[in-house]
């Protein structure tokens, strides 16, 4: 057994237990952990082609996952003006106003990241900006990515001049009392009527932008992230890095059965799963089950305040429960957004039916579960739904007082059920973190310490929203890490540090389990390790 990879002097941490291993060192050969021993047993059987690197006491953790990214699709919305720390319509005016100064005449301004809270009590539409984008052609993505705010010239240019009627039921184009357009496009449907006619970059550019963007992801510590979509050209890019030795990443990615799927094109999502390469494959399927809170898009058990949020993304929610059973009896995980309560309820409906008819067999997923009553805590984990979370977006979209537009939309009650982590973890569920990226900021210390400050990111001084939600410093890890394995069912081989499972490895300067959880973000990366490659290596070591 030839040794590529040996780690000296390292303070390896089970995330089981939250203790360090007795060995100081390990081994790697063929992207598995071959030997765990102390220094000189594991320097000794390392030869002259063998990577040797001294850590220095640097703390080893399996390998941290994002549970739920968007990789291809991130590095193309966050292509133009970074619009997410934008508090207030004077500093997007201030931002765009700098963004159409630096604009070639005739081109697109785009933007992304765009808080609605930023509009304050006021409808979110395109009137603050009038002024500073007068004859600019601009799309300003909001950080959800299912709605954009587009200028006057772009809907001109793209013809849309009026409201208009989609098969996806919850898209529209916001229009005022007149009919006319407010600027406001609600889901994709409606976004893609002016996407369409922007100047679009080439297919190289694209997957230039993705490679950087999957290299900073390493850099952050992250060894891999389960990808929730694979439209366009996404596994053609993926299989190319791969085949190049250029992916830095493991990914897991799951293709979108949408409404309008026909039995063929459920078979053919079937057919497709197992494809990939040596560190992607296509495992499972991403459903939508609502849109989002902030939209009054989401499906919720009560109207919102604005009477909105009333009805499922798919216009007949049966479709979806006879589509869940078709892809469980073949074997095929899904992974389903569900936002409001009663997609949530819709979801685990569908689960049980599922496993009623044909046994357990699949772990299925739900994705963000931003409220959800209690009755439907105690289902996750009898039903062994696995719970993705994104705690940031807690963290950076709302606000312990509840003025901001997701808590003032929902109201007390709900509100204060708000990302319920801990009781999701303490009712038996398997509660895996990750980012949503581009919709949040993919460094995986960020996400592990916003599941356990719960703050604003921006400003740690601020309260927290339901501190008795967060998670525990070993939690978060386990989030990120053996929880993660189990959603993607590679338990056996990934997710802890042993001899014969993955060398997926993520080095830090210090322990994060005693790092404060506001100082985490900032604890430096040493070395990131993919299949016993690095693809992130700090200078100082």
């Amino acid at each position: 057994m030839h040794t590529r990879l040996a780690l000296l002097s390292a303070r390896i941490q089970d995330p089981v237990t939250g203790t360090f291993l007795p060995e100081t060192a390990l081994a790697v050969s063929d992207g598995r952990i071959c030997a765990l021993d102390d220094d000189r047993l594991i320097r000794a059987g390392a030869d002259a082609s063998t990577t040797v690197i001294d850590l220095k006491g640097a703390v080893v953790t399996p390998g941290l996952v994002d549970g739920h990214s968007h990789p291809v699709s991130g590095a193309e919305l966050t292509h133009g003006l970074d619009l997410s720390g934008c508090s207030d319509l004077g500093q997007v005016r201030e931002t765009l106003a700098h963004g159409v100064r630096e604009l070639a005449p005739g081109a697109w301004l785009h933007g992304w990241g765009l808080d609605p809270n930023a509009f304050g009590d006021r409808p979110v539409d395109s009137a603050p900006f009038d002024a500073v984008l007068d004859g600019v052609p601009a799309l300003l993505l909001l950080f959800d990515a299912h709605s954009m705010v587009a200028s006057r010239r772009a809907l001109e240019l793209a013809g849309v001049d009026g409201p208009r009627s989609f098969d996806q039921a919850s898209a529209e184009v916001v229009c005022d009392d007149a009919g006319r357009p407010t600027g406001l496009l609600l889901e994709d449907a409606a976004c893609e009527l002016v996407e369409r006619v922007a100047p679009q970059p080439t297919r190289e550019e694209r997957r230039d932008r993705l490679s950087a963007a999957l290299h900073a992801m390493a850099a952050s510590g992250l060894t891999g992230a389960h990808v929730m979509d694979a439209g366009g050209d996404s596994l053609a890019f993926f299989a190319e890095l791969d085949a190049a030795g250029e992916l830095p990443l493991r990914l897991r990615v799951a293709p979108w059965c949408q409404p309008g799927t026909d039995a063929d094109g459920v078979r053919a999502l079937i057919e497709q799963q197992g494809a990939g390469g040596a560190l992607w494959r296509t495992d499972g399927v991403k459903i939508f089950m609502d849109g989002t809170i902030d939209n009054g898009t989401a499906w919720l058990e009560r109207p919102d305040c604005h009477g909105e949020s009333t009805h499922a993304f798919w216009p007949d929610p049966a479709v979806y429960t006879r589509i869940i059973g078709e892809l469980h009896r073949a074997g095929v995980p899904t992974a389903t957004h569900a936002i409001g309560d009663a997609a949530v309820r819709h979801v685990l409906d569908a689960v049980e039916k599922a496993r009623a008819g044909a046994g357990r067999g699949v772990r299925h997923r739900v994705e963000h579960i931003e409220t959800v009553p209690d009755d439907t805590l105690r289902r996750f984990g009898e039903l062994d739904v696995i719970a993705s979370m994104q705690p940031t977006h807690c963290c950076d979209f709302t606000r312990a007082d509840h003025t901001d537009n997701w808590s003032r939309r929902l109201g007390e009650e709900r509100a204060a059920r708000a990302w319920r982590c801990r009781d999701l973890w303490d009712s038996g569920a398997t509660v895996v973190l990750g980012s949503d990226w581009p919709i949040a900021p993919f460094p995986p210390l960020g996400v592990m310490a916003g599941a356990r400050h719960r703050r604003p990111s921006r400003d740690l001084a601020q309260p927290p929203h339901g501190p008795e939600q967060a998670l525990t410093a070993l939690e978060a890890l386990q989030g990120m890490t053996v929880n993660a394995a189990r959603a993607a069912g590679e338990e056996a081989v990934a997710g802890r540090i042993a001899v014969g499972r993955r060398a997926d490895l993520t080095v830090l300067a210090d322990d994060p389990l005693t790092t404060a959880a506001t100082d985490l973000p900032g604890l430096p990366v040493l070395l990131t390790v993919v299949d016993g490659r690095p693809t992130h290596r700090d200078p100082g070591i």
